[in-house]
């Protein structure tokens, strides 16, 4: 995840930070209305791919480390980087995560929505909305003198009060110039306790809500995280800037 150091950013830099946020905005949004019962996530992956490139950007995660794809897709019991593949058709009642971030002009957008696949299951709809709730609550903490802590603090306190559980080994981070920095940012924790928020850092919240047990397993193709119970988990994702006053979401369509 990089070293300590934390990167702040100038207006100038904050502003392309927010070009490339609102084109992963535009991203998501465009990539929406393909996410049906009977699509694959190749297919989403490489609608995605041919959009990026056609708006002068270029896909952050393919490549990196090794990933073989332009986003990650995951599907119900998939926490996170699930890879597109031909062979994966998204299923009416299905939930898939769809996580983007273009680089425009060296600076990265990331972001990610759960979507619906045709109608969910009670169970699903509720952790889709929990996840995102989660991520609000989440954002309304962040401002100058605030901690690191009190925002993993509001997203477990606000998950496990419905009965879910916050993933614990992947976490938000820092974002700019480069895909991957200080700091990290858990989705659990304790209110005052962490990192002070300052001006200028900018950095992704992107919750992690699982229906059952937090704990995840790596699949053998090194990416792919699932839940260790095989149940539901949900994700939503915004890269955020801290302000004099308070916060500045980058995310944005």
């Amino acid at each position: 995840m990089g070293n300590e150091t934390i990167t702040l950013l100038s207006k100038r830099e904050i502003e392309k930070m927010r070009q490339a946020g609102r084109l992963a905005a535009q991203l998501l949004d465009h990539l929406a209305p393909m996410i049906q019962p009977g699509i694959s996530t190749l297919e989403i992956n490489d609608e995605a791919e041919r959009w990026t490139q056609a708006h002068g950007a270029k896909s952050a995660p393919l490549g990196y480390h090794g990933f073989p794809k332009s986003i990650c897709t995951s599907v119900n019991h998939v926490i996170c980087h699930g890879i597109p593949n031909e062979g994966h058709i998204l299923q009416e009642g299905d939930i898939i995560n769809v996580d983007v971030t273009p680089i425009l002009d060296g600076y990265h957008g990331d972001s990610s929505r759960t979507f619906f696949v045709g109608t969910p299951s009670p169970t699903a709809k509720k952790l889709v909305e929990v996840t995102e709730e989660c991520l609000k609550r989440a954002i309304a903490t962040v401002k100058p003198g605030s901690k690191i802590g009190d925002i993993g603090a509001v997203i477990q306190d606000y998950a496990e009060s419905h009965g879910f559980s916050v993933v614990r080994d992947f976490v938000g981070h820092g974002i700019g110039r480069d895909f991957h920095t200080a700091p990290q940012v858990p989705h659990y924790g304790i209110k005052g306790k962490g990192k002070r928020l300052r001006p200028g850092m900018v950095f992704t919240i992107e919750p992690m809500i699982n229906e059952g047990t937090w704990e995840a397993v790596i699949l053998e193709d090194g990416w792919t995280a699932i839940t260790k119970d095989g149940k539901l988990s949900a994700q939503f994702e915004h890269t955020l800037a801290v302000t004099d006053d308070g916060v500045d979401i980058l995310t944005l369509p």
